[in-house]
């Protein structure tokens, strides 16, 4: 063991306490998925209904939240805070920060259609677009690729809602899917601070997180913040709250914030105190239609197909427009997940090809970023004496290198317009999916449809294809004739939607986040990423993740915590430089339970790791 992987495993260990959250629910194991990688090897349409199976804890939680008096409450007073001329603020870090920057560009695109129409407001109808904010660790360059650090650090959050002139008038939800993030904790302190209202979102317990996390004990018992408990249960895989803590958090928001709409424009005739009933039923709904049959069957077609084309070391281009920011969320989480390459900008050539990228129908990259967001992306351009004041002078070096990546210039080398198709050609042995709503049909019916004409594209050049389409019945009856006509051989999920009066089509959002989520973790499982439910390729990058590594090898080696962590550091020495370099790496964990059971140097771990998956 080499002197500087011992100093960080001490260093780890001197604060490990504040960050040992085995205890938290959200961390636990859950019932229904223990033998998830078994299932999925003999069968994908099982593996995927076990992991929808997962989401009845989000609608039971949803229906107990739906019946109480905060929705009605929480929608109230942001109602009257944005009247008096306040904005709303979405924290998050990760998971929750991707929430954060969906949320606030569902709202702002919300706006933006209503002016489209000639809808006429006081205050204006950009006005009211321009209320709402995400603030996320990292800042908008973390939506595409993680930002490592930014997590463990309270005054980093405090600084960023600050930068974006948060005060009295304002609501701040704070959220965080494990309720002990120190970035999002921070945001909250600062909302505090400055007299704004500050709700606290979060997924574990009260009287587990106030036992064992002396900085949630503080949060969750200021009496100038209101809590919104959602905890669910744990998740599908162990730990991977990009699922169901994510997707009940989604579905809350857009209740309260489609009541808040309602209320702010009675002249459309909605009544905001049926959004829950009407919510509940719709979620029921969708959920029920995930679990179908015909629907896990044909999601298992599109699993089949990704599976095959990572395996062979070849690539998948997805082609969406309307939800777009839902795609590329669940497109980048997959990274720090299951260790794949992160997306790759178009120049970095040293770099790995990424697995899977996104593109939408805008010419140029920097238009893309905008529609993706609804507004000019806001990255972290912090000065030398920002940072050094932030960390100080043993922190300063580490950090600023990380300031410096992840830039509004750096953000725009990530081409996902149309003119960063060229840099990722498609031929045989890819893949392409387009993905559409109901509202966007015609670009899957039109022959010059963006999602049509670049399947047709590569399709043409040899690459498989596949669609997910969700829309109401007659809608897809028509996708579907539409499909066989040019296109019979895709794997197609065509998934029929509960047709709604919803003003932010909430119930289609969720269930395109369940559904993708399904895809992307039931692709991972058959490449053998996860055992049974845990993951064994997460990327240790903050110190919740080194935690969380350090518990999994315990688990499956027998090691002693303090034995787990320092083969950690040893084996993160070895892989580092790869992944610095965003080239392909073997996983941490993976290899430190291979040389744990078999006691090999990392070379043979390796080895024989990769020999084992296959």
């Amino acid at each position: 063991m080499s002197e500087t992987s011992l100093k960080r495993s001490e260093d780890f260990l001197k604060v490990a306490d504040q960050f040992k959250l085995g205890v938290l629910v959200t961390e636990a194991s859950h019932p229904v998925t223990a033998e998830l990688s078994q299932t999925a090897k003999k069968s994908i349409p099982d593996a995927l209904r076990l992991l929808f199976e997962v989401d009845f804890d989000v609608i039971n939680k949803y229906r107990e939240w739906s019946q109480s008096d905060a929705p009605r409450r929480v929608a109230d007073t942001l109602r009257d805070r944005l009247k008096n001329g306040g904005n709303v603020y979405f924290t998050g870090c990760g998971s929750t920060g991707r929430l954060s920057i969906q949320l606030a560009s569902i709202w702002r695109d919300f706006w933006q259609k209503q002016r489209a129409k000639g809808l006429k407001t006081t205050p204006s109808t950009e006005d009211w677009e321009n209320r709402a904010h995400s603030v996320m660790a990292g800042g908008d360059f973390a939506l595409i690729k993680s930002v490592e650090g930014f997590e463990d650090f309270t005054q980093f959050g405090c600084k960023q809602i600050g930068d974006a002139g948060l005060n009295d008038k304002d609501t701040v939800f704070a959220i965080t899917e494990g309720g002990e993030t120190s970035f999002v904790i921070g945001t909250a302190w600062e909302g505090v601070k400055r007299g704004a209202k500050v709700y606290f979102v979060y997924n574990n317990p009260d009287d587990i997180l106030c036992e064992h996390v002396k900085r949630s004990r503080d949060i969750i018992q200021e009496p100038k913040v209101e809590t919104i408990n959602l905890t669910t249960g744990p998740m599908a895989i162990t730990g991977s709250t990009r699922m169901q803590a994510t997707t009940i958090q989604l579905s809350v928001m857009l209740t309260i914030l489609e009541m808040v709409l309602r209320d702010l424009l009675p002249e459309m005739g909605l009544d905001s105190n049926a959004v829950t009933a009407e919510f509940t039923t719709n979620l029921e709904a969708m959920h029920s239609t995930l679990l179908s049959k015909q629907v896990c069957d044909e999601v298992a077609e599109l699993v089949a197909m990704e599976e095959q084309v990572y395996r062979t070391d070849h690539k998948n281009n997805y082609f969406a427009y309307r939800i777009g920011v839902d795609v590329l969320t669940d497109t980048t989480e997959r990274s720090p997940t299951y260790c794949t390459p992160p997306f790759r900008k178009y120049d970095d050539t040293g770099a790995a090809e990424s697995w899977a990228f996104l593109y939408v129908p805008f010419d140029k990259t920097e238009d893309a970023w905008n529609w993706i967001l609804k507004k000019e992306p806001q990255c972290v351009e912090w000065s030398e004496d920002e940072v050094r004041e932030l960390v100080g002078d043993e922190s300063f070096a580490q950090t600023y290198e990380v300031i410096k990546k992840i830039s509004r210039r750096e953000l725009m080398r990530f081409k996902i317009g149309k003119d960063g198709i060229r840099y990722r050609p498609l031929g045989p042995g890819d893949s392409a999916v387009g993905i559409a709503i109901e509202e966007e049909k015609d670009m899957l019916l039109s022959p010059e449809g963006f999602q049509r004409s670049q399947l047709e594209a590569a399709k043409a050049a040899g690459a498989n294809t596949g669609i997910i389409y969700f829309g109401g019945k007659d809608s897809i009856y028509e996708v579907g004739e539409s499909i066989k006509q040019w296109d019979p051989e895709a794997a197609a999920a065509l998934v029929p939607v509960p047709q709604t009066d919803f003003l932010l089509n909430g119930v289609t959002r969720v269930g395109a986040k369940m559904l993708l989520n399904a895809l992307s973790t039931c692709t991972m499982v058959r490449l053998g990423r996860v055992m049974g439910n845990y993951m064994i390729w997460l990327v240790a990058s903050n110190l919740k993740l080194i935690d969380r590594s350090t518990r999994y090898i315990c688990k499956l080696t027998g090691l002693p915590y303090e034995k787990a962590n320092q083969l950690l550091f040893e084996v993160v020495e070895y892989v580092e430089p790869r992944m610095k370099a965003d080239q392909k790496y073997p996983p941490i964990v993976g290899v430190s339970i291979m040389r744990a059971k078999y006691n090999l140097t990392n070379e043979q771990a390796e080895a024989k790791l990769m020999e084992q998956i296959g």
